[in-house]
């Protein structure tokens, strides 16, 4: 059996081809989602050993390069962890309405102009390193904002980082190390997956329902041995998902038997959301909870609030002070200036309520077309599906692209996450009729 030439690999060691291969997903040579060949058949074709290729893809597996998945083959990840050319030229064509980036909507993002021109005018003279570290205007209003939704924050449990990524980023590799497990959603957040993948952990899959990760799922994960456990409160991404009273309740009970556990709550949809927060936060000895900014009040505010136990904030205020050292101050000034203007606020309020009305409106569209679909929070609906290939194409062809659920999936069945963001209300009906053809495998083009 022969390699296919498409692309021609080459080395005779492992590191070689290793290297070959991540070169070929940088220059975008080989697109992510692309299949390489089986460890017989590439080694067949440069006449090295089955156990050379299988080193060199195992450690493309370890470097977050490329994933393995059964019978599906090993296939470049759809976000390696290297800079890949291809990545950044896959766009949506002109005309299509994007339903696939899972972005807020920039019309319902608040208006920053009053809150900079504050900033501007109060600022004074630029900080230094010896002003480094978290403003206490922001400190004091975090902790007030999380205790009213129930986090108690010890005295030196306050950080802020950039972005909710960047503070789970530093809270494994501050715990974790290469090869340890991390029991995450499945579904999850893509941009989770790639990073468990890209710092080498082995991701154990949690099942979720509308209440979040399921309890049985939890204790089967930690009885397999994952350090940690990455739970996301509510507008869980893909599926919109919130953990309740009823279902943080249980999973205390089994995170109280696992104290060593990590836990990483992520609360990154915050006042977007329409339901209240039940916290997990002190379920375990070591413990984060991470809120940002981004989706609320604009993803460039690179900022998100990380509250734990005091070791292990600390491990991670100490790794800042080697590497970034702190978050600007005067984005930190910014956010305070947006939490504290009741016109913000209002802006905020009025955009949680948009998008539940999208949501709802496009769920019970999707229902009267006989099509099962869940979204109680956040800005995602998720439809399963037999094919998501077939259902993907199917849906681009007819100018609506939806993001593939193979993305955020490690071994739940298929689906694909159409965001509401874009959507306007005569887009709705129109939309859950073409999603229906698309399941069915027929349609038309749709407009909006």
């Amino acid at each position: 059996m022969s390699v296919p030439e498409q692309y021609r690999y080459s080395g005779s060691t492992s590191a070689e081809i290793a290297a070959d291969v991540e070169q070929a997903v940088r220059t975008g040579a080989l697109a992510p989602g692309h299949a390489l060949p089986t460890v017989r058949a590439l080694a067949s074709d440069l006449g090295v050993s089955a156990a050379t290729v299988a080193k060199a893809y195992g450690e493309l597996r370890r470097r977050g390069v490329v994933s393995t998945a059964g019978r599906a083959g090993t296939r470049v990840r759809h976000r390696p962890a290297v800079d890949s050319r291809a990545s950044r030229d896959l766009a949506v064509p002109d005309g299509t309405l994007d339903l696939a980036s899972g972005a807020p909507d920039p019309r319902l993002l608040p208006d920053h102009a009053a809150a900079l021109a504050r900033v501007a005018a109060t600022a004074g003279p630029p900080g230094g390193y010896r002003e480094a570290g978290v403003l206490p205007a922001l400190r004091d209003l975090a902790r007030t904002r999380l205790a009213a939704d129930g986090v108690v924050v010890p005295d030196a449990g306050l950080t802020v980082t950039s972005g909710a990524l960047d503070a789970i980023e530093r809270l494994l590799s501050a715990h974790l190390r290469p090869g340890d497990r991390v029991a995450v959603e499945d579904p999850g957040w893509a941009n989770l997956l790639d990073l468990v993948a890209a710092l080498g952990l082995e991701p154990v899959p949690i099942p979720v329902d509308d209440d979040g990760p399921t309890p049985d799922g939890l204790r089967r994960a930690l009885d397999r041995g994952a350090r940690a456990v990455v739970v996301t409160a509510r507008a869980h991404n893909p599926t919109g998902a919130a953990v309740g009273a009823a279902r943080a309740a249980a999973l205390r009970d089994v995170l109280a038997r696992h104290p060593a556990t990590l836990l990483v709550e992520d609360d990154h949809a915050a006042e977007l959301s329409p339901v209240p927060l039940r916290p997990l936060a002190g379920a375990t000895d070591a413990w984060a909870f991470v809120r940002s900014v981004s989706k609320p009040y604009g993803p460039d505010l690179r900022l998100a609030v990380l509250a734990g136990d005091e070791a292990t904030v600390a491990r991670v205020v100490g790794r800042m002070r080697l590497g970034a050292g702190w978050v600007s101050t005067l984005l930190q000034r910014l956010v305070v200036e947006l939490w504290t203007d009741p016109a913000v606020r209002a802006e905020v309020a009025r955009a949680r309520d948009e998008y539940a009305a999208r949501r709802s409106a496009l769920v019970a569209a999707l229902a009267r077309h006989g099509v099962p679909a869940s979204g109680r929070t956040g800005v995602n609906v998720w439809v399963p599906v037999r094919d998501e290939t077939r259902t993907v194409a199917a849906l681009r062809d007819r100018g609506i692209a939806v993001a593939p659920g193979s993305l955020y999936r490690l071994a739940s069945a298929p689906g694909v996450r159409i965001t509401v963001g874009p959507l306007a209300a005569d887009d709705v009906e129109p939309l859950a009729a073409a999603v229906a053809e698309a399941v069915a495998g027929t349609g038309r083009a749709f407009s909006a």
